[in-house]
């Protein structure tokens, strides 16, 4: 096995799945590393998701981190090792920002909802991934923080997704002075739906994915398409798309035998 081909098996072994009946569980596995997102943990969480948007079996998403830690951000590490190149690192910061910017987007593109479980901490693009996430669940004793500027990097594409997640107030105030926040602060204002005990957070976690996964899958991923496109639109064509995504939902098989399991007070059948 060749150095590339050992780096790209390694690379695989970052992200673990687990499949329980429809809820698709990923753990982020460099415990070592604090599941930092290097390269290598970049493109296997972009792959898996990848392999997840194609799987119809899967209607809800979990991601969770091994060890310690959810994620403490991007692997300084390895930024600092492209300094050597001739341009001072300049392409290859660009490319990792351009490929972080690109997981982050495909999160919300994903038809299957997206529940973070949060434990330890979650900095800087750990953070940003828990903002990007649909929902998130955190254990106490979680904090949160966008603390690049305290060694001298404002935490610029972090901030894309907190600040369209939390007030624009609170999500400035923690790029700017870098201060960590409990999990009970991030709930108050919206970083995360909810804070459980520690001990239960992962059983807490496929809860509340269970109850999603009960729904009709079909109607979810029209309407978790639809939930973020209808935010980039103004209010006129935001009911224009919402419409349409009623009429498509409308007119599936399986939504049309839910109503008419409603309106008969019956269980419905639905095959998915």
């Amino acid at each position: 096995m060749n150095e590339m081909t050992a780096n790209t098996a390694a690379a695989q072994d970052y992200v673990l799945r687990e499949d329980e009946e429809a809820i698709a569980c990923l753990t982020l596995s460099r415990p070592g590393a604090l599941n930092a997102l290097s390269d290598g943990m970049l493109a296997a969480l972009r792959g898996k998701l990848n392999d997840i948007a194609n799987d119809p079996s899967v209607r809800v998403v979990v991601l969770r981190g091994a060890g310690k830690a959810f994620c403490a951000g991007h692997d300084l590490k390895e930024m600092t090792a492209a300094r050597d190149a001739p341009d001072g690192g300049a392409a290859y910061f660009a490319d990792l920002f351009d490929r972080c910017g690109q997981l982050m987007q495909a999160i919300p593109r994903l038809p299957q909802p997206v529940i973070a479980e949060v434990h330890g901490i979650a900095t800087a693009a750990g953070c940003q991934l828990v903002a990007t996430c649909d929902m998130a669940v955190a254990a106490e004793g979680t904090r949160f923080g966008v603390n690049g500027v305290n060694i001298g990097l404002f935490c610029s594409t972090p901030m894309v997704a907190l600040s369209r997640n939390v007030p624009r107030k609170q999500a400035f105030e923690m790029l700017t002075t870098g201060a960590f926040i409990p999990a009970e602060r991030a709930a108050e204002i919206g970083l995360v739906n909810r804070v459980v005990a520690a001990e239960a957070l992962h059983e807490e976690t496929m809860a509340l994915a269970r109850v999603v996964a009960s729904k009709l899958g079909r109607a979810v991923r029209i309407g978790k398409g639809a939930f973020y496109d209808q935010l980039e639109r103004d209010l006129q064509g935001a009911y224009a798309l919402t419409r349409d995504a009623m009429v498509e939902n409308m007119l599936d098989r399986d939504t049309a035998e839910g109503i008419q399991a409603f309106i008969e007070k019956r269980p419905p059948s639905w095959n998915q």
